[in-house]
C-alpha cells in the first residue's frame, strides 16, 4: 500500500473517531501501519501538522459548533468532543480561537435560531460514556 493511502486511512480514523477520548497516537499509527514516531513525521509531511494538532483542531471545530448551537455547559461540550480535562480544553480552545469557550459562546450566540436543548444534543451525540463502575446495579432489584 502506498504512503498516501496509509495516511488517508489514519486521517479517516481520526475523522471518524475524533470524539473518542481513548483515541491515541498508537491506535491511529496502527491504521497507517507505522510506528508512532515514523507516523508523526509522515503525517506532518503530508498534512502540515502533527496528528495531535489535527485531532485537537477537529475537536475544537466541533466544540465551536456546539457552543453556537446547543444549550450545553462548557464541561458537557468538553467531554462530548473528546477532551477529558476542562482546563486543557479551555486552554487549547483559547489558543485556537483567541477566546475562552464562554467568551466564544457569548460572542456567537443569539445571531440565529434558538439553541438546541441540551437533552437533544446529548441524545444525538450518544450521551456521556459511563464512568468506570457505573454499570453496577445500585438497588436490590426488588422493583422489577
Amino acid at each position: 500500500m502506498d504512503r498516501t493511502r496509509r495516511m488517508r486511512l489514519a486521517k479517516d480514523a481520526m475523522d471518524r473517531d475524533w470524539a473518542d477520548p481513548d483515541l491515541d497516537l498508537d491506535t491511529v499509527a496502527a491504521h497507517a501501519g507505522y510506528s508512532r514516531y515514523h507516523f508523526i513525521r509522515a503525517f506532518k509531511e503530508a498534512y502540515g501538522e502533527t496528528p495531535g494538532q489535527y485531532l485537537t483542531h477537529r475537536r475544537i471545530d466541533r466544540a465551536e459548533d456546539l457552543l453556537r448551537t446547543a444549550n450545553l455547559s462548557v464541561t458537557e461540550i468538553c467531554h462530548l468532543v473528546g477532551f477529558s480535562s476542562v482546563g486543557t480544553f479551555s486552554a487549547r480552545f483559547k489558543a485556537w480561537t483567541g477566546l475562552t469557550p464562554s467568551e466564544y459562546r457569548t460572542k456567537h450566540v443569539g445571531r440565529g435560531a434558538a439553541l438546541i436543548p441540551g437533552c437533544y444534543a446529548m441524545l444525538w451525540a450518544g450521551g456521556f460514556r459511563p464512568a468506570p463502575g457505573a454499570g453496577e446495579q445500585r438497588n436490590s432489584g426488588e422493583a422489577g
